[in-house]
């Protein structure tokens, strides 16, 4: 806190005042910075000898009175200027009201009096002082902000715009204060049908026609007694964003047109590699019969039994197409209730002369009694042959010497059947075990990594699961649910 003494200059043109007015501030503490009987000399004086404080006589000889002093100093230095006057009628305060002094001193007065007058109008000069710096300040701040800001006092007139405000309203803030908001700030609901968030979608219209989108807010003004005195209105230039919004959603659907090629070099790389095994049965099968028929004695029994296979191949190879077909247009699979074990023997048998060509055994079930999934016949056999050629596949890359396949179920909670496939291949690492069903991703040397690819989106097709963990000691299980048909 500042204790130097305070320099006051005195302005009265009564010589005896003048002198008691110094020895009494000098007895109270006070430094005398000067003392002139003018008040054109007040201004100039005050300035060059610093002074914090000016002791003006109202009536003053001379071309200048006090009340005409107190203005000069007051714009020029910037320093309270206190009244001496022994005239108190209402022409007078009135007159003197003016000049803005900080004070008044009738005459005659003691040093009591002098002394609070004094305290009073340094410190309330000080207070104010402190008030417009913060007011600058928070008007510094208002003007620099991106945002544009109203302020609208109780009456609903504008009482301060910044000048982000202005340009958006194309109204300058001396024009537009003490205006109703209405009659500046011109907004309607947008109907094109944007919106962001939860604020409302408003088009501004500025005073020359421009259209602008924005985005407002609101909050209200509270004074001391928790009356409210006003209402400041925030509001912000949506321009750009919608601009970039718009780009964004160009850049997104660019990358869905090429999200959208790659799915179908996927389809093409799922229907290829799914329809490789019967296709590879029917050319082996149509190779056989024709050996049957060209012998000397045509063996038709056997021809007839090898193009049933073909049949039956070729059966197959258009229901996996159509599955697959299904799965890329996303139409879902045609559910009906199948028993899995009947399910999985199929399978096994059409793997049958694979798993002996490999000497690998497969063990069925255990399996959960009266389990019935609901599910697309063609699409599980899918699955169910995948997982079964994978597994054989790792226990066939695998040098241990046990060579087994199993498969299982059990009834989970949620009205859900898990079935596991499990191998005694050589397993994989944990973080190939997070990527094993990413299409093209695969851990075999002549692999497609497909297959568990199409695993992944027929399960979750059937709104399942599936997933993959360690066959202690070793090898692999995956497993899948399938939604129970009795839920």
């Amino acid at each position: 806190m500042d204790m130097t003494p305070a320099r006051i200059l005195i302005v009265e043109d009564d010589f005896v005042v003048a002198r008691d007015l110094r020895n009494q501030l000098t007895r109270l503490g006070y430094q005398i910075a000067g003392s002139t009987a003018l008040g054109e000399e007040a201004a100039e004086m005050a300035r060059n000898h610093q002074a914090d404080l000016v002791l003006a006589d109202i009536r003053l000889e001379g071309k200048m009175d006090g009340t005409a002093a107190a203005k000069e100093v007051r714009q020029l230095c910037d320093i309270p200027v206190v009244f001496l006057t022994a005239y108190a009628d209402d022409e007078t305060l009135q007159r003197a009201s003016l000049a803005d002094p900080q004070g008044y001193v009738l005459k005659p007065f003691d040093e009591a009096q002098l002394r609070t007058a004094i305290e009073i109008a340094l410190y309330k000069h000080a207070f104010d002082r402190e008030l417009r710096a913060s007011e600058n300040r928070y008007a510094a701040t208002l003007a620099s902000i991106g945002d544009a800001v109203i302020s609208i006092g109780r009456d609903g007139r504008i009482s301060y715009m910044n000048p982000k405000a202005e340009a958006l309203t194309g109204i300058a803030a001396g024009q537009a204060t003490g205006q109703a908001l209405e009659q500046v700030y011109h907004v309607r609901e947008d109907e094109s049908g944007w919106s962001l968030g939860a604020n409302a979608s408003l088009i501004l219209t500025d005073a020359h026609g421009k259209e602008t989108p924005i985005e407002q807010s609101a909050s209200p003004l509270v004074d001391a007694r928790g009356q409210l005195s006003g209402t400041v209105l925030v509001f912000r230039d949506l321009s750009l964003r919608l601009a970039m919004e718009n780009a964004l959603r160009e850049a997104h659907a660019e990358l869905a047109r090429s999200s959208g090629m790659l799915t179908m070099a996927e389809f093409a790389a799922c229907v290829a590699h799914e329809i490789s095994q019967p296709l590879a049965a029917i050319v082996t099968n149509a190779s056989a019969g024709l050996n049957w028929l060209r012998r000397p004695q045509p063996e038709l029994q056997e021809v007839e039994q090898v193009l049933g296979s073909i049949h039956t191949e070729g059966t197959r190879a258009a229901g996996v197409v159509r599955g697959l077909h299904a799965i890329a247009r996303k139409s879902g699979p045609e559910l009906a209730p199948i028993e899995l074990p009947g399910a999985v023997k199929e399978v096994a048998t059409l793997l049958q002369e694979e798993l002996r060509r490999n000497q690998v055994r497969i063990q069925l079930g255990p399996f959960a009694p009266h389990a019935p999934v609901l599910a697309d016949r063609i699409q599980l056999n899918q699955v169910l042959m995948n997982l079964l050629r994978n597994g054989m596949e790792a226990i066939a890359e695998s040098s241990h010497t046990q060579r087994l396949l199993t498969v299982t179920s059990l009834v989970e909670p949620q009205g859900l059947l898990c079935i596991s496939v499990a191998d005694s291949g050589a397993g994989v690492e944990q973080d190939h075990a997070e990527r094993l069903f990413e299409a093209f991703f695969t851990t075999k040397k002549k692999g497609m990594g497909m297959g568990l690819a199409i695993c992944k989106s027929i399960v979750e097709a059937h709104h399942g699961h599936i997933w993959a963990r360690p066959n202690l000691p070793q090898g692999t299980v995956i497993s899948f649910t399938l939604p129970l048909a009795q839920a």
